[in-house]
């Protein structure tokens, strides 16, 4: 049996498939990021999982696409742990944009992630190519869900929050300092603590002039940074993965209009597009 994960800073879905490529069950556990949550941590997530627990002798495949996996020191963290898990599996480690590229394209273009965090890659129909790194949260992440996190609570402590959507936002989270400071520097997934502050945006009905001030800001930041330094940037269709994308799709329509871009395909949720890749293998 085969089990393939996307592992997301905030949430991982596993989907196990038999050898005929049929699908025997999805779970999910929380996020499994090698970059912020300590190694004790990540066996205790996978091994609170019952439906994961049930199968950790007759796995004979894992591969683990993940965010935070894209440099060496974390993915070998990461596949010890699964390795002590699933004792019988070949396991492989890869990093997340493979499972992007896989679940958004077949053809030349570039694969852009948005989801707790963010990344670019180009794909040239058969390798991916990444010449800028991602250095995680708090060097990089553009228009991602930490980002816009980071961004509502540095407004609102800075009073540039307008009054009425401070009040909502007090009433909706925990916004004591302390509580805050604990979560960012003391406990696992920072990450996926700000971005828990990204749903206040992207949960309304309506998108108001702030929170779109912030959206196109955010987006713009990230096309500067993380698609036009391709430079088959506007030869290519430039494709999106992740929650914050799917949320943001008119706002990305209207940056790239200004910016003469082509958009592709946005898929909220690599994990379908990845059953179907393993399936056609």
């Amino acid at each position: 049996m085969t089990l393939i994960t996307d592992g997301g800073s905030t949430k991982c879905d596993w989907v196990l498939l038999d050898n005929s490529g049929n699908l025997v069950f999805k779970t999910t556990t929380l996020g499994l990021n090698p970059t912020v949550v300590p190694k004790e941590e990540l066996l205790l997530c996978i091994a609170s999982n019952e439906d994961l627990k049930n199968v950790f002798n007759s796995v004979e495949l894992l591969d683990f696409y993940g965010a935070g996996c894209g440099t060496e020191t974390p993915r070998k963290i990461l596949k010890q742990v699964l390795e002590e898990l699933f004792s019988k599996a070949n396991v492989n480690v890869f990093e997340d944009m493979s499972a992007a590229v896989f679940a958004a394209t077949t053809a030349p273009g570039i694969v852009c992630i948005l989801g707790t965090g963010s990344n670019s890659c180009y794909f040239d129909g058969t390798d991916i190519h990444t010449p800028i790194p991602a250095l995680g949260y708090i060097l990089m992440d553009e228009a991602s869900g930490n980002y816009f996190g980071k961004r509502l609570i540095r407004d609102y402590y800075y009073h540039r929050m307008p009054v009425e959507i401070a009040l909502e936002f007090k009433k909706r989270f925990n916004l004591e300092a302390d509580e805050i400071k604990m979560n960012l520097y003391k406990k696992p997934n920072p990450n996926a603590y700000l971005a828990s502050f990204a749903q206040f945006i992207f949960t309304q009905k309506e998108i108001n002039p702030y929170f779109y001030a912030l959206i196109k800001e955010g987006i713009s930041n990230f096309i500067e940074c993380r698609i036009l330094c391709f430079e088959k940037a506007h030869e290519v269709p430039v494709h999106f993965i992740g929650s914050i994308a799917h949320f943001s799709e008119k706002i990305i329509r209207e940056c790239f209009k200004e910016h003469n871009l082509e958009l592709g395909n946005i898929v909220q949720r690599p994990i379908d597009g990845l059953i179907e890749y393993y399936k056609k293998r």
